[in-house]
């Protein structure tokens, strides 16, 4: 039976537990499990076969598709079919969560096999500016690749990066500091 309180009004006697607040890890979570679940089904219409990975990193959702064949027809030319099923992945979060997301997608390992060309191509880059003195500017690239190039760049004292232009035709300037 409830306690009166002072003022009159019934309290419960025994307090209700907290609720546990929702961090910042556990939505990426949620968004990588709203996203396997939109591409396990993505896949079954397909028909195609993979195995979907789920992390968070970066405080990022990072959804992974490997071990099947033909996976690279959902990679396409240059990472074009990967680019376009990360936005319907990431607008699928959107919708079922109402929070927009910065969930990252890769299949079969392009994503990662390009990081590492891009890393090198950026660093070359930036050592080349630095012995030359020339500033270089790189072909146009998407948003991920650029970000990737600038990295590398950042990680070579004496030499800069920005990017110049507009999409879809936005591309990384590096050039010499001072």
């Amino acid at each position: 039976m409830p306690q009166t309180a002072q003022d009159g009004t019934a309290e419960d006697t025994a307090a209700a537990p907290p609720k546990a607040a929702t961090t910042a890890e556990d939505q990426l979570v949620r968004e990588g499990d709203i996203a396997g679940d939109y591409l396990e089904r993505l896949l079954d219409v397909l028909d195609f076969d993979g195995d979907i990975d789920l992390d968070v990193e970066a405080g990022r959702a990072i959804v992974s598709i490997d071990g099947g064949d033909d996976l690279n027809k959902l990679v396409g030319d240059r990472g074009a079919v990967l680019e376009a099923l990360q936005e319907l992945t990431r607008l699928a979060v959107q919708q079922e969560s109402g929070n927009r997301s910065r969930l990252m997608l890769d299949i079969a390992g392009w994503r990662q096999g390009r990081r590492d060309e891009l890393t090198e191509m950026g660093t070359r880059t930036a050592k080349d500016v630095l012995e030359s003195g020339e500033p270089a500017r790189l072909r146009p690239m998407t948003p991920f690749e650029r970000k990737v190039v600038h990295d590398a760049v950042a990680r070579v004292k004496g030499v800069s990066s920005e990017s110049e232009g507009e999409e879809p035709r936005r591309q990384v300037v590096v050039f010499r500091n001072g």
